[in-house]
């Protein structure tokens, strides 16, 4: 195995990234700041496999600034206060809705703190999907809500909405859920979302739906945002994870009138923090998407044959079990004969300098969640290591029971 010749991994730890069922070591933010730490003091390798987003687009990003903010100044450098109106129009044409329906946010966290807020009260309740994004939870019990999980089953993390309706009770207001799904990357069936929908509708609660990872769907295969569905979805996304623009901190809500007029009406009154910059150039990457569409899928197309093969040799070895999902950049594997995954992470780290995230911090001990999109080198090297890993790591325990 050899190490790729590239250094310019991205080592960004997201601290927004905190799973759900956090350990007594802490938060999963906690843990990759550790862990970088550590890998960095023994000046090891580090390769990054705990991203969960393209790396960001560095020339890219750099050229729009220089063409939007050269002499002329781009138009799009207007306020943000009331949302940048051209962020605004341009998603108001995506969804299909009028602009009176779109709110733009500081980032995909701050759309879902704001509907939390304005939806939901001190002792009302949240149902949350398990295993999940850890922010669903904390930001619920941060404003005083109580959370509830529901399963996401099987190799394809399936819903049962007969299971959600069990579940609601005279103060649940929220149902929270995620399509393309984090941590698996696994599709929701539409039948199954259009059902909750309609459970949700009739029970009159809402459901957020997490879409950030949905355009790393094929166009022609791309489900429908949850918004389109019933007017008791709610969706949000961001530019963050499908462009892996982070730094610009554009996210948005969709929702239908009634409902977008009391999250509006509590934004006007509590937010502050969007960037008249930022999203400016926010405007300039929504009005020309297609080289971020293309960096993206490029990436993809030349890392996802990698993770295609290591998966299928890790299944035929014995190594992990579950299915690799069909789009996306994560995988979630569930690892043959090894239960704590934030031990064998910590192990692998030190000895190879490669950090897959431990699923303790997603509320699923035993899996890792693995970020492939990267450069073909170190998705390669990141992945022999693991492969690597695994074995000499099964050997030992092995060792272990047998002593």
């Amino acid at each position: 195995m050899t190490r790729p010749e590239s250094s310019d991994f991205v080592l960004t730890a997201l601290a927004s990234e905190a799973e759900p069922g956090t350990p007594a070591s802490g938060s999963y933010s906690q843990w990759i700041r550790k862990m970088i730490r550590a890998v960095r003091s023994e000046r090891t390798l580090l390769v990054s496999l705990f991203d969960s987003s393209v790396p960001e687009p560095f020339e890219l990003l750099r050229q729009i600034v220089l063409d939007g903010f050269s002499e002329p100044t781009t138009s799009r450098y207007t306020s943000a206060f009331n949302g940048n109106p051209y962020v605004v129009q341009q998603l108001a044409r995506r969804y299909g809705v009028s602009d009176d329906q779109i709110l733009s946010t500081t980032g995909a966290t701050g759309a879902l703190s704001l509907i939390y807020r304005a939806l939901a009260g001190p002792g009302d309740h949240v149902l949350v999907e398990a295993p999940g994004f850890d922010l669903f939870h904390t930001i619920a019990h941060t404003h005083g809500l109580s959370v509830d999980g529901f399963e996401r089953r099987g190799d394809k993390f399936t819903i049962d909405p007969d299971e959600i309706a069990a579940k609601i009770g005279p103060r649940t207001r929220l149902i929270v859920l995620s399509n393309l799904h984090n941590p698996s990357g696994m599709a929701l069936d539409p039948g199954t979302l259009a059902a909750v929908a309609r459970l949700a509708k009739a029970r009159g609660i809402h459901v957020i739906v997490d879409e950030v990872y949905a355009d790393y769907v094929d166009p022609e295969r791309r489900p429908s945002p949850g918004v389109t569905l019933s007017p008791a979805v709610i969706s949000v996304n961001s530019l963050t994870k499908s462009y892996g623009l982070s730094t610009l901190r554009c996210g948005w809500i969709v929702a239908e009138d009634a409902t977008m007029r009391r999250i509006r009406a509590l934004a006007e009154e509590t937010e502050f923090g969007i960037s008249n910059l930022a999203h400016a150039v926010a405007a300039l990457v929504l009005e020309r998407p297609a080289p971020f569409d293309s960096y993206r899928d490029e990436i993809l197309r030349k890392a996802r044959p990698i993770i295609e093969s290591y998966h299928a040799h890790w299944q035929g070895e014995g190594l992990v079990s579950g299915t690799l999902p069909q789009f996306g950049c994560i995988a979630f594997p569930r690892l043959c004969g090894i239960d704590d995954t934030i031990g064998f992470s910590e192990w692998l780290a030190d000895r190879c300098g490669v950090i897959v995230a431990p699923a303790e911090y997603f509320g699923s001990a035993g899996h890792v969640r693995i970020g492939f999109a990267r450069a073909p080198a170190d998705v390669d090297y990141g992945l022999q290591a693991l492969t690597d890993g695994l074995i000499h790591y099964r050997d030992l325990q092995a060792g272990k029971r047998g002593g």
